[in-house]
């Protein structure tokens, strides 16, 4: 999925102009952080899972990372993240541009609840140059999560 498919999708809910471009790859959480000007776990990163023969797509705080015991115990599955080369075409953008807005059918997403600490996050925009500026009511109404989840652990 390129920006253009997130821009869309951003669009037709009003967020269009949240969408931040940047000359610098943000393709880390570290490289997105400086490219917005903001602390690394403000950014709202997005991994991404099998499940049941579905993705699970969840945005942790860029500070929190998967706590196997608690993911196993809400999927039921042992967390096991797609290969790099399985992201463009199950999610439809490729790794350090993943994001939830716009992916292909058979995605489920989920929001983790280290996100509940920040007012504002910023999750990629569909490239690894890119960021949306949203509030957590706006990042809900954007990506409809399928629930809020409780699977990470902070650094």
């Amino acid at each position: 999925m390129s920006i253009e498919r997130a821009r869309a999708y951003l669009a037709e809910r009003g967020l269009e102009d949240h969408i931040m471009e940047f000359e610098q790859s943000s393709a880390t959480v570290e490289l997105a952080a400086q490219a917005v000007g903001c602390e690394p776990a403000c950014i709202a990163k997005t991994l991404s899972f099998h499940v049941g023969g579905r993705v699970a797509l969840i945005l942790f705080a860029g500070d929190a990372r998967i706590d196997n015991q608690k993911f196993k115990l809400r999927f039921h599955v042992k967390a096991k993240m797609l290969r790099a080369e399985e992201a463009e075409e199950l999610i439809g953008c490729g790794v350090g541009g993943v994001c939830p807005f716009g992916v292909n059918a058979g995605c489920d997403i989920y929001l983790d609840d280290s996100l509940k600490r920040f007012d504002t996050v910023y999750p990629a925009a569909g490239n690894a140059a890119s960021a949306v500026r949203l509030t957590l009511e706006e990042l809900e109404r954007a990506c409809s999560p399928c629930a809020w989840v409780d699977v990470s652990k902070l650094s």
